[in-house]
């Protein structure tokens, strides 16, 4: 198999594409709709500032996406973030609250009451979930460490995350990791306990974190300048590979000829033995559809959750109050409704110019979803009030910028795994066509390329598209 087309060119589709052609496929073809590559993630210089648009870095601890960079030249570019960067607060009652980094850290702070900290300790002794039951996030948290832990500490990292509602994810889909700490040791504590002492033996800890409940550890990391350095050198290596300004028109199957023809906006035709859809699932429902209407319907239903990005400079001499660490979120519940604030210039240098700093509120998410249809005057106005109320700074802001992403960050809810089960069903009757993304087994950026590289292998071995090939390493 030699001709591929890869519908996409966010991470996930660079990505496959650069693997197949490094693996030796003749005739890949990558073609994105807009007029650059990257998706989401997007880096804009305004006025000396550096706003990311989405992703704001990737964790290290993401072997393939480091051996990835390594491959295309951009390790020395690298810039990992402050140190300081791994303190973070939660907003609640009115004041943030340092998240603690220790259990005697923890038991002294406020950000839960006596009763729910009481609770969080008992968690070694919680029962184990009931086998086969696609258990939400928040149903399983408050089940392992109570109710007021699950919607203040989890709900708001589920926030932070997937700008997701937690009672609606799949703990399963969402975060596997949790799953699989309490299925092999009972307990997260003695997961946690079991990982660090494995770790020891290995010497692999050196004072880092090996892990959590949420998910790999690791350092957050960008590049020199942003993120959108990886998706431009990735088209780079593919050269003429890599098409922009071309929209997919129509995808065919023609009856008694072998392979794909992807049908270009402008009239032209790719044949192709393999097509990836590296788009958003409901763009891959679209060209679907004419050939398997229940495929459509089920890629379709992968739910969205619209967020709006307020990005905000001010002068250094502003921000005497502004907390120094990543940023802060806010649980579903609190008086505030945006999802919380990163304060940019603090987790990498050289995100604002010299004496000035950099700060992103984030709105909207699974349970807002209007407000990413809010006027800039009135996110705006929201996004200032909450750096007042959160951290005293009510000065003017010298920049301002604001982001949409309607169609936002995939939502994982329960059944979502059976879903992915049926999407596999449906396109083995359709050798040759494959989808990749966000949309499907992982949301963070190390996790698109896994799944890119992943399919690409797939195309290469002309398998049958297939998401569970691997179970979380904890």
């Amino acid at each position: 198999m030699t001709r591929v087309v890869v519908v996409g060119g966010g991470i996930t589709g660079l990505a496959a594409a650069h693997a197949l052609v490094e693996s030796g496929a003749a005739g890949v073809t990558l073609v994105e709709a807009a007029d650059r590559v990257g998706g989401a993630i997007r880096t804009e210089e305004i006025d000396g500032f550096r706003v990311e648009w989405a992703a704001s870095g990737f964790l290290d601890s993401g072997a393939g996406t480091l051996r990835l960079i390594e491959r295309i030249g951009l390790a020395q570019r690298l810039a990992p973030a402050n140190p300081a960067a791994a303190r973070r607060y939660i907003f609640r009652g009115g004041r943030l609250h340092l998240v603690p980094m220790s259990p005697i850290g923890f038991l002294r702070s406020p950000i839960l009451s006596i009763r729910g900290r009481l609770r969080v300790l008992g968690e070694p002794f919680a029962p184990r979930g009931a086998g086969g039951v696609d258990e939400s996030v928040h149903a399983f948290a408050a089940r392992r460490i109570g109710e007021e832990a699950a919607r203040v500490l989890v709900g708001a990292m589920v926030s932070g995350v997937f700008a997701g509602d937690a009672r609606r994810l799949s703990l399963a889909s969402a975060f596997p990791v949790m799953r699989a700490m309490e299925a092999r040791h009972g307990s997260l504590v003695r997961a946690l306990i079991a990982k660090r002492l494995a770790a020891r033996r290995a010497g692999a800890v050196g004072g880092r974190a090996v892990g959590g409940p949420s998910g790999p550890a690791g350092r957050l990391t960008s590049f020199a300048g942003g993120m959108e350095e990886m998706p431009r050198r990735l088209a780079e290596r593919l050269g003429e590979r890599a098409r922009v300004r071309a929209p997919v028109e129509a995808l065919d199957a023609p009856a008694g000829e072998p392979g794909w023809r992807v049908r270009l906006a402008p009239g032209e035709t790719l044949a192709a033995d393999a097509v990836l859809l590296a788009c958003p699932p409901s763009e891959a429902a679209r060209l679907v559809a004419p050939r398997d209407a229940p495929l459509a319907e089920l890629l379709a239903g992968i739910a969205r959750a619209p967020l709006a990005v307020i990005a905000l400079g001010y002068r250094l001499s502003d921000l005497a109050t502004l907390p120094d660490g990543f940023g802060f979120l806010v649980p579903r519940g609190e008086e505030l409704r945006p999802l919380g604030a990163l304060f940019d210039s603090n987790i990498y240098a050289g995100r604002a110019p010299a004496g000035r700093a950099l700060v992103r509120v984030l709105i909207g998410g699974a349970c807002d979803p209007d407000a990413v249809d809010l006027d800039d005057g009135r996110l705006v106005t929201l996004a200032r009030d909450t750096l007042r109320r959160a951290c005293a700074i009510d000065a003017e802001p010298c920049l301002v910028r604001v982001v949409r992403h309607r169609a936002g960050i995939p939502q994982y809810v329960t059944g979502h795994a059976e879903r992915l089960r049926r999407i596999e069903g449906r396109l083995a009757a359709h050798p040759g066509l494959y989808v990749a993304g966000n949309g499907y087994t992982g949301v963070a950026v190390s996790a698109c390329v896994a799944d890119g590289e992943r399919v690409a292998g797939t195309i290469l071995r002309g398998s049958r598209a297939a998401f569970f090939d691997s179970e979380p390493d904890f």
